[in-house]
């Protein structure tokens, strides 16, 4: 059983975009393993935007990366100890990991998946945080209801890939915005969006005019920036807003020229609209729910979903900053270690 651990650290607090000197690789020890724990060998690494916010010092709904820590995130890996009930050499496990090759965790803080019904990564994906936060998104924030219209940002990401999908699967017409022509042909050819918009055309708000002719009566929001611009003022009256993400303005980028408070403010009073921000964290009793739901149309292939994968743990950086920037197609993983 191996005695240390790959480990990427926080090395130095970013100033916009994390470069690589925001960042340390290096080996650590994992000590003897404690009664009721299980050492796992990382093999999948899920990285997700959130992770830039706990980057920065500050108080926010999750505690800030110290310097020297292990970066936070989630995993899947295999079993190679255990000193806990019910866990077993070789089982498959999720939980909080980190960015590291190998960890001991406490065995109430993971969860065993069964290979059988899904490929094992889907529990960072589409069967997981993401997946759960599209079906809260869509049923319990926006409360979709057959013949309204939603916007999705970031439509072909880990999340709005779901969401777009539960609202077609829930009769509302689906409309995604997506960075690229080929994000936008993979949203309406294989996720069955009904229109899916880029981001980057100069006439944004114009053709959201046209892809929503009644309006939009909820808006998935995952990104901020020129988006949100562009789907407020198409807002019908009494419309919601799920605030799920800003990734435009996490490395700071933007936020100059982003539409003055004021007139946001406005827009939301004028148009008596419902915004509220959710963090995923809050729901996670919901998640037998989602299984139920989502998980059969996984195995059968009716939920799509796409994966960027990036090999090797050292490369994490890179593939988190990428992701940042709208590099990733689908959701971003790292293959840590060889498949069990």
């Amino acid at each position: 059983m191996t005695e240390t651990a790959r480990t990427v650290t926080l090395a130095k607090r970013p100033e916009g975009v994390p470069g690589d000197d925001c960042f340390a690789l290096e080996d650590r020890p994992l000590g003897d393993l404690a009664e009721g724990h299980v050492r796992v060998r990382v093999i999948w690494l899920s990285l997700d935007p959130y992770m830039r916010g706990r980057m920065n010092a500050g108080k926010s709904y999750s505690p800030p990366v110290e310097i020297g820590e292990a970066m936070g995130g989630q995993g899947v890996g295999e079993v190679i100890g255990s000193r806990a009930e019910g866990f077993a050499e070789g089982d498959i496990v999720t939980g909080m990991f980190g960015w590291v090759s190998h960890a001991d965790a406490p065995a109430g803080e993971v969860r065993r998946l069964d290979p059988a019904l899904a490929p094992v990564q889907t529990a960072l994906g589409v069967l997981g945080m993401p997946g759960l936060t599209a079906w809260v998104g869509v049923h319990r924030i926006l409360e979709a209801q057959a013949g309204e219209t939603a916007v999705v940002s970031a439509a072909t990401g880990a999340v709005g890939s779901v969401a777009g999908q539960l609202a077609r699967r829930h009769g509302l017409r689906a409309v995604g915005v997506a960075g690229g022509p080929e994000k936008c042909a993979y949203a309406e050819e294989e996720l069955g969006y009904d229109a899916c918009l880029d981001h980057r055309a100069p006439d944004l708000r114009a053709r959201l005019g046209e892809a929503a002719p009644d309006g939009v009566d909820g808006y998935f929001e995952n990104v901020g920036g020129v988006t949100l611009e562009a789907v407020l003022p198409a807002l019908n009256d009494h419309a919601r807003i799920a605030l799920c993400g800003v990734v435009a303005w996490y490395n700071g980028q933007g936020v100059a020229d982003a539409m003055p408070l004021p007139a946001m403010w406005r827009t939301i009073l004028v148009k008596r609209l419902r915004v509220q921000g959710f963090i995923i964290y809050d729901h996670f009793h919901r998640f037998p729910e989602f299984l139920a739901e989502v998980g059969p149309l996984v195995a059968d292939g009716t939920l799509r979903y796409r994966e960027s994968v990036t090999e090797g743990l050292e490369n994490a950086p890179a593939a988190f900053r990428a992701m940042l920037e709208g590099g990733n197609f689908g959701k971003t993983l790292v293959r840590v270690g060889p498949d069990a």
